[in-house]
């Protein structure tokens, strides 16, 4: 049974700093994808930045030079480093993982990932 829990959200200033977590529990880390989504009020929940089993690394547009994920496969901890944060920035985010490798552009879909956290809420003012 794969469980993910998301920790490290919580309100901070524009030009601020937040480091969330994510552990994960109940599957060998061999290949997968692990990715960290954002939902904002009445909007889509969207991908935000990803890391395979590999070590790639992929973000969207709007956080590249400003977030960092990072993963340690040792803890089981998957980690976001988000720099330089913007009201924009504002929504719900959620851990996700998907048993197998990613390509292309499928990272970015919602429907590429079997497992989902419950969310730790990120505001930005």
């Amino acid at each position: 049974h794969v469980q993910l829990v998301e920790s490290g959200g919580g309100s901070v200033q524009a030009g601020g700093s937040l480091r969330l977590s994510c552990v994960a529990s109940g599957y060998g880390f061999s290949s997968y994808c692990m990715g960290w989504f954002r939902q904002a009020p009445g909007k889509e929940r969207e991908a935000v930045a990803a890391i395979d089993s590999d070590g790639t690394t992929r973000y969207a547009d709007s956080v590249k030079g400003r977030f960092t994920i990072s993963l340690d496969k040792a803890k089981r901890m998957l980690y976001l480093q988000m720099n330089s944060l913007k009201t924009e920035d504002t929504g719900m985010y959620y851990c996700a993982a998907n048993l197998g490798p990613m390509y292309g552009y499928s990272w970015l879909a919602t429907s590429e990932y079997n497992y989902w956290g419950q969310g730790t809420q990120v505001t930005v003012s």
